[in-house]
């Protein structure tokens, strides 16, 4: 019986991919298909490189660098023990989600200060309102001297 092997075109196609991208994930060695053909220039993928892919996909989904993600397939591919594999994994993991909920705090406060802002500016427009309130019948026109215009 045969292993079951891939093109790099059915391999684009199943995960939605172009080849290019999959030489690029070959260049960099997160996957290494056999070499078959005049001067060995067709791909064939086997089992191993596709489901590499899948897990190289599933990493960058995660956002984990390509790096993170060739790291923790090649400890699988290694004979090393499977508690260490683990603590590493839960490692990076535990890494890529400090890093996340910084960005995620980052982003946080940067909504609070939007809506501080956006509040002040409600506020002064209301005072502003309150002031001169402006017939209804009258069009909204900006004034002539709109400082984000154009010098003349």
């Amino acid at each position: 019986m045969s292993a079951t092997t891939y093109t790099i075109g059915e391999l684009a196609q199943e995960f939605d991919l172009t080849t290019r991208a999959i030489r690029f994930y070959e260049d960099v060695g997160l996957i290494a298909p056999q070499r078959c053909g005049p001067g060995g220039r067709q791909r064939v993928f086997s089992a191993r490189d596709r489901t590499r892919l899948a897990l190289t996909l599933r990493a960058k989904r995660l956002g984990l660098s390509l790096n993170e993600a060739r790291e923790i397939l090649d400890m699988y591919d290694s004979p090393r023990d499977t508690e260490a594999q683990l603590r590493r994994f839960l490692g990076v993991l535990g890494e890529h989600r400090a890093r996340l909920q910084a960005q995620l705090d980052e982003l946080q406060a940067n909504l609070d200060e939007l809506h501080e802002q956006e509040g002040q500016a409600r506020a002064l427009l209301a005072q502003a309102e309150r002031r001169s309130p402006m017939p209804a019948s009258a069009p909204a026109s900006a004034p002539e001297t709109d400082a984000l215009a154009p010098a003349r």
